[in-house]
């Protein structure tokens, strides 16, 4: 019995992992378009980040910072999911593990695929109804979204947003954390 209690305190402890790593990764990426470096930028050895002094590189670099953010953002997500989808399935071959820890391995996995798919098509939704760009991050309680508008969102976006959540995951409206980049 004991072992069947410390194979569910390592299931739950990696998921609380999963979960942290995502939030932080997650922050971390909205603290990127803070920055002045863009990724993927290079600065020559002189220090200019564009030959000849010209001023009209700023918008150039808040769109690609913009992007950067979404970008780094979904593969953030992918990484720590596939961190926890391999820490899950170690866990399920162990040929010691009891049956009942295999069983909800098998079911976290199933969990992790299921926000996966859903995370995937609300942001496809998302972006259909005209917006730039989103990112969707659910979680087992909540979901936020982060939406790129160049008009910023107002109430009638951000209802439209939760509709597209609420219809795709049964979430209620008041799980749901709708944000503009």
């Amino acid at each position: 019995m004991k072992k069947v209690w410390k194979k569910r305190a390592v299931v739950g402890a990696v998921l609380l992992f999963v979960c942290a790593a995502v939030y932080m990764n997650w922050r971390y990426a909205g603290s990127l378009e803070n920055t002045s470096k863009v990724l993927g930028e290079s600065t020559l050895v002189s220090g200019e980040n564009q030959p000849g002094g010209q001023t009209d590189a700023a918008p150039t670099q808040a769109t690609a910072a913009e992007d950067d953010y979404f970008a780094t953002a979904r593969l953030s997500r992918k990484q720590a999911r596939d961190n926890a989808i391999s820490m899950l399935k170690d866990a399920s071959v162990d040929e010691n593990a009891d049956q009942s820890v295999l069983n909800e391995a098998s079911q976290t996995l199933q969990v992790l695929a299921a926000y996966t798919v859903a995370e995937s098509q609300i942001e496809n939704l998302v972006t259909a109804k005209g917006y730039a760009d989103c990112v969707a991050f659910m979680g087992a309680e909540s979901i936020s979204v982060v939406v790129d508008d160049a008009d910023g969102l107002d109430a009638k976006d951000v209802a439209r947003i939760v509709d597209i959540v609420v219809q795709e995951t049964g979430y209620t409206p008041d799980q749901i954390k709708v944000m503009e980049s």
